[in-house]
């Protein structure tokens, strides 16, 4: 950043000022003290010096599982590594036994039940494993909701295993972008800009419909890729190819019409709510609370399911925008009914966690509810 910075002939009070980070932390991390910052601290340093913002994170370490989620996961990470064992005394599963299982587990995975699917998944994936080639699509699906879930609660190494298997498993080339768009999304996660945009856009080429005679599940999918493409171009400072995806991805909701969800695949419910939600997420990593909550204004909310994963973090970015204006009270409100729909959801989101230490910092007394919050989402005060 020192090196940019004077490529640019700035002065630390200067970059400060451009980039609205404070000097004392700018200061910080050229001096060494700080050995890196969020990321969209650095994307805020990168826009005002005119390069990437992974030209400053450089490969730093992603946050890692809350509290006690590494030990809840080890059957599942087990499950996932070892090959199945069924005992002699076992009846051998069947496709449409695992078949009416998963069925009966699709709920579980909308919902965010985390607790029970750490209960039952590792016997689903073991069965799923036994099945052999008959089993393949039953397979691939439950391998790509396994490595969704472990994004979510970022057991990564997990998350890539099961994502590598499902893509080898998955039976259709809309099956593997359909994939490759979860990886994309691990790869975000882990801050790991520049390969998340070149897959997204790598497999968004590779099935890029006619849009005169392109299916719902093919608008679909492809609209997917288009949003992973736009969020890793936008984190890393490259606004202008995040909005072209941006609108390539509003052709394809429009083209679709309504919101709309291929068979069962939850993950990829698409249409123009999902574009508008992922328009406000970009303004909000781009520093524009004031454009959050304008397109938070035209989002029909009430229209989508309570746990949606989409409609959660699409609260959390009106939160933070609540935040950046100094709206402390509508901030913790949207919080707390977050936390009401999603009590196992909100526990494993960093950005939660950052929302609620701004709440905090702009409070001159905490309540006993902030107190509580900080508890369970794991925000130490």
């Amino acid at each position: 950043m020192k090196d940019v910075r004077k490529l640019r002939g700035l002065t630390q009070r200067e970059l400060a000022e451009m980039s609205g980070v404070s000097l004392s932390l700018i200061r910080k991390l050229e001096r060494g003290e700080r050995d890196t910052a969020r990321m969209e601290t650095l994307r805020s340093l990168a826009k005002a010096l005119r390069v990437p913002t992974m030209r400053l994170a450089g490969e730093g370490e992603p946050e890692g599982p809350v509290s006690g989620a590494v030990d809840r996961w080890t059957g599942v990470r087990r499950a996932l590594e070892r090959p199945p064992t069924i005992n002699a005394l076992d009846e051998p599963p069947t496709v449409d036994g695992v078949r009416s299982v998963m069925a009966a587990a699709l709920p579980l995975f909308k919902g965010d039940r985390l607790a029970q699917l750490a209960v039952i998944l590792p016997r689903m994936l073991r069965d799923a494993d036994t099945l052999g080639v008959d089993g393949r699509e039953l397979r691939a699906r439950l391998l790509q909701l396994s490595g969704w879930l472990m994004v979510q609660t970022r057991q990564f190494d997990a998350a890539r295993s099961a994502l590598t298997r499902a893509m080898d498993e998955a039976p259709t080339q809309l099956d593997r972008a359909s994939t490759a768009m979860i990886v994309c999304w691990l790869l975000l996660r882990q801050g790991k800009l520049d390969q998340a945009l070149d897959l997204a856009v790598h497999w968004a080429d590779e099935v890029e419909p006619r849009m005169s005679r392109a299916t719902p599940d093919e608008l679909a999918t492809w609209g997917w890729l288009l949003l992973r493409a736009s969020a890793a171009a936008v984190r890393n400072g490259q606004d202008g190819q995040a909005s072209d995806t941006l609108k390539l991805a509003r052709s394809a909701a429009v083209a679709i019409g309504k919101e709309y969800t291929p068979g069962e695949d939850f993950l990829r419910t698409f249409g123009p709510t999902t574009v508008k939600l992922k328009s406000a997420e970009n303004a909000a990593i781009g520093g524009y609370p004031d454009a959050v909550l304008r397109i938070a204004s035209t989002v029909p909310l009430v229209a989508m399911r309570p746990t949606s994963n989409n409609r959660n973090r699409h609260l959390l970015d009106v939160a933070d925008a609540h935040t950046k204006l100094g709206q402390y009270s509508e901030a913790f409100d949207k919080l707390i009914g977050i936390r009401g729909a999603s009590p196992e959801w909100l526990p494993n989101q960093a950005y939660g966690r950052t929302i609620l230490g701004r709440i905090i910092e702009g409070r001159r007394t905490l309540t006993s509810d902030m107190r509580s919050l900080a508890a369970e989402i794991h925000l130490t005060l």
